[in-house]
């Protein structure tokens, strides 16, 4: 047997087996989508994001209260976690030495490791023992420290890529570094990240582990964000374990629109990669 029948065997059995792999991979996520559908479709009406959940044995009601508080947990972890990832990220590519920006970075790295249940205790025992209650304010702390790093490396790595000749070029002309960050490097990496920002907000997004620690539940309105709020995965764990089963039927609609608001967001973060990328060709 000569060396190209054997490259060519190899060739054939490595391509096979990562086609199986890839196969393998999109029928995982097609089943759960399937399933999501299959179980959760019916379930979703006009009541269900405009109505509250009803008492345990009533059928009906909705989660309007945890879609609104998933929105409001997932703003404030945002106003938190975005600025400081971002302005974290803007220091390790254009200003950190050498020992800083190793310490940061494997900060960063640990907190990314971290589980997030660990994270939610870390909030409960910070922000819900002082304040001496549940809240949407904790829940967004939660969410934000999680957020952090994945926005902190995200913007070094994007700043990175940017060639160092648009650097020297705008000191050249006599703008200060600050200036050259702002107007010349950031614009060019907008688009990368744009995209790990949004990245981070769809990890985070279906966490529950954080929540049941600061944010709790609560099956009627929070009307302050200093009170318990409902959000989207904590109900669905609470209707999951339930004994009901019309609330066993909402937890896989509500599984089928948290899992929907993740995939938007992850093909969003993708459009606006590519975009960024036809323009740089272009």
């Amino acid at each position: 047997m000569t060396r190209t029948v054997q490259r060519n065997m190899v060739n054939n059995v490595m391509l096979t087996l990562t086609g199986v792999c890839t196969v393998l991979t999109v029928s995982i996520l097609f089943l759960i989508l399937g399933f999501l559908v299959w179980n959760g479709a019916a379930s979703l009406d006009w009541s269900f994001f405009t109505q509250l959940p009803l008492p345990a044995g009533e059928t009906g009601g909705g989660m309007a209260n945890a879609i609104i508080g998933s929105g409001i947990t997932i703003l404030i972890a945002i106003c938190i976690g975005i600025p400081v990832g971002f302005i974290g990220g803007i220091y390790l590519a254009e200003f950190g030495g050498s020992t800083m920006s190793f310490l940061v970075r494997y900060t960063a790295d640990l907190l990314n490791g971290v589980p997030s249940v660990v994270i939610g205790i870390f909030a409960w025992t910070v922000v819900v023992v002082p304040m001496h209650g549940f809240s949407a304010w904790a829940g967004g702390f939660a969410l934000s420290l999680m957020m952090i790093p994945i926005c902190l490396r995200s913007t070094e790595q994007f700043l990175r890529s940017i060639p160092g000749s648009l650097r020297e070029g705008s000191l050249a002309l006599g703008a200060s570094k600050t200036r050259t960050i702002l107007s010349v490097v950031v614009p060019a990496a907008k688009q990368g990240i744009l995209t790990g920002m949004i990245l981070g907000v769809a990890r985070v997004a279906g966490e529950t582990a954080p929540l049941l620690f600061t944010s709790f539940n609560n099956q009627f309105w929070s009307n302050k964000l200093n009170e318990p709020t409902a959000t989207l995965p904590v109900m669905i764990y609470s209707h999951a374990i339930s004994p009901y089963e019309d609330w066993h039927r909402q937890a896989w609609a509500a599984g089928l629109v948290l899992l929907t608001l993740v995939l938007v967001a992850n093909i969003a973060a993708r459009l606006v990669l590519s975009r960024g990328a036809a323009s740089q060709r272009g």
